[in-house]
């Protein structure tokens, strides 16, 4: 690492911390020349899938994209703000995890409905409703009951 006072590419670690959660690494250097002391931050780089959109195009994934979504369908109903970020770090996660180069962003769209469902059941049949476009009343009716079909979440499982 070079140093940002004199240039100088010979510098030394003093001491180094995790920090944000164990997802970076604070290191305190040294310069050897002039003796001036910095931090660094470490962090990994991690690439996201491209994302296939419908008609055949591709984009980067846009982490703002999936959170402006959800958000839109949590509106106003009682789900924390600390519940909706884990949600799309859990999402994020598992896109990553999936090892692929691109994902098509039917699969984003199904693991958006199954965190919605899991925090809001409202805000799921409204995800649900714009994203299969749902024609008419008996498509909302039949999606209502099949989600009141599935088992319910007790008080200690996680709802998302």
């Amino acid at each position: 690492m070079h140093c940002p006072f004199c240039g100088t590419h010979d510098t030394k670690v003093t001491d180094s911390r995790l920090v944000a959660e164990g997802d970076q690494v604070r290191r305190r250097r040294q310069c050897v020349a002039c003796g001036e002391r910095f931090t660094t931050y470490e962090t990994a780089e991690l690439v996201m899938p491209r994302v296939i959109k419908a008609d055949g195009s591709r984009e980067s994934f846009d982490e703002q994209k999936l959170r402006a979504g959800m958000l839109r369908a949590l509106e106003k109903r009682p789900v924390s703000a600390e519940a909706i970020e884990a949600a799309v770090q859990r999402i994020r996660q598992t896109l990553r995890a999936r090892g692929e180069r691109e994902i098509h962003a039917r699969d984003i769209g199904e693991q958006v409905m199954l965190a919605l469902k899991r925090l809001d059941q409202v805000a799921y049949i409204r995800f649900a409703s714009v994203y299969r476009s749902f024609q008419d009343i008996d498509e909302f009716r039949a999606e209502i009951d099949r989600l009141a079909q599935e088992p319910t979440f007790g008080p200690d499982e996680p709802r998302g």
